[in-house]
């Protein structure tokens, strides 16, 4: 958001409690998809939204239902009793979700919660015991507060589905549809995602009564502010070519995706020991463990990032300038996710995707869906080692000699293989010396 017109929010419907904190937040000029959906959300329609990453959707959900919900207190309220109810896919969108709603609900009386698996469950009983105006939850942390009786959901005017894509791509439909059931039939719904698959569609064709669309981009478009560039290289060589871009480009901030959680903690022990701070969050880290490492990177602390796709959904850091892919994901969609995370509000960012020859297939379906040919980069200077480097396990025994991103390739000749014998018997031929000695048995 940037600075315009102090009262761009106003026109929007939204009252002076949420103009006061829209203003402390320092926002002044609401984004595409807060101007479109916010007098949707105050009219009370059914709602289904798609933006691009980083577009401020969240304020577009947060502030309307804050000031639905404040407009209508409910009197007399349970404990436990939530009147909205925000889900999410990942223990960091939650956190985040649960922040804007406390930033923008600061001049009202309602109260929230977030809770999310991961950490104990008992401190999140213990505060269900109060009122509880907006809950913000993942869905299997959500049920679980269900199985023991600490929430009851049949109080929920408000239900809030954000990056409901990525919830079905994470396997939460069934939880989804268990949450469901326990909601009374009439309330407002609003459904966010990124993008627009057949599948969502088809969850809110069940789900949402004659609602309003609204879709600020074209279908699965990457950001329009990410300046984006692939170096072509070899699997084995990836690892040296980033460190040097880190070091060479001067990165003070980069988030580098992986595939696998293995992968990310290989990768940052990698850097780590080649003189760049850097550590990996994923799912099989401890909440405490994340939420330090996330809170050391956005504030500079700590240069380099490594994730996995669901660990690093929901990610809102402000002015990121870096987003790598140390490798290209199998869903193509997840390409415009991972990189959404820069060129946020407006901001440049830059992208890059380190791309190796068993991955073009991938490279060809992101660039058939963004509809866009990203452009081949050359790391200039860049030559990779051959010689091992005391990495032990992490040691790949490299076949390629030399090697520059996007250029040849100089193959080294392969030693020929000797085989030792099994059993003192002579390599490959097994049959003959079974033979004979059947033939000494029976002598």
């Amino acid at each position: 958001m940037t600075d315009n017109n102090d009262n761009d929010f106003a026109a929007l419907g939204l009252a002076a409690p949420f103009l006061a904190a829209i203003a402390e937040a320092g926002y002044t000029t609401p984004t595409p998809i807060q101007k479109q959906a916010i007098p949707l959300v105050l009219a009370g329609r059914d709602l289904l939204a798609a933006a691009q990453t980083g577009t401020g959707k969240t304020a577009a959900f947060t502030l309307p239902a804050l000031q639905l919900l404040a407009a209508h207190p409910a009197h007399p309220q349970r404990p436990g009793r939530p009147r909205a109810l925000v889900l999410t896919p990942t223990r960091e969108l939650a956190a985040q979700v649960a922040e804007s709603v406390r930033t923008y609900g600061a001049h009202t009386a309602l109260t929230s919660l977030v809770v999310f698996g991961g950490v104990g469950i008992n401190p999140q009983i213990a505060a269900l015991k109060k009122r509880v105006d907006i809950l913000v939850a993942t869905p299997g942390r959500l049920l679980d507060l269900v199985g023991q009786r600490c929430v009851d959901l049949g109080g929920v005017e408000i239900l809030v589905l954000d990056e409901a894509d990525r919830m079905l791509d994470m396997g939460f439909i069934r939880d989804i549809r268990k949450i469901l059931a326990l909601l009374p039939k009439k309330r407002q719904n609003l459904l966010f995602s990124a993008t627009f698959s057949e599948e969502i569609r088809a969850l809110a064709a069940g789900l949402l009564d004659r609602p309003a669309q609204v879709e600020v981009a074209p279908r699965n478009t990457a950001a329009e502010l990410v300046e984006q560039s692939v170096y072509l290289i070899g699997q084995k060589q990836k690892r040296e070519l980033l460190a040097w871009l880190i070091k060479e480009r001067q990165w003070f901030q980069a988030l580098v995706f992986t595939r696998t959680k293995h992968g990310a903690n290989k990768l940052a022990e990698y850097l780590g020991r080649h003189d760049i701070e850097a550590a990996a969050i994923h799912g099989n880290k401890s909440q405490s463990a994340r939420t330090r490492a996330l809170a050391n990177f956005k504030d500079g602390s700590l240069p380099v990032l490594v994730a996995t796709d669901i660990a690093a959904r929901g990610l809102d850091i402000e002015q990121l300038p870096q987003v790598v892919n140390f490798e290209l994901p199998n869903v193509p969609e997840d390409y415009v996710h991972r990189i959404g995370r820069t060129g946020r509000a407006g901001a440049a960012g830059h992208a890059i995707s380190l791309v190796a020859p068993e991955e073009m297939k991938l490279l060809t379906a992101i660039e058939r869906l963004t509809k866009r040919k990203i452009a081949r980069a050359e790391a200039q200077g860049f030559v990779a080692s051959v010689a091992a480097n005391g990495d032990a396990a992490n040691t790949e025994s490299p076949t390629t000699d030399r090697m520059r991103a996007g250029g040849e390739t100089t193959v080294a000749p392969k030693r020929p293989t000797r085989h030792k014998p099994f059993n003192n018997m002579p390599a490959n031929n097994g049959r003959r010396a079974k033979k004979r000695a059947y033939q000494e048995r029976g002598k």
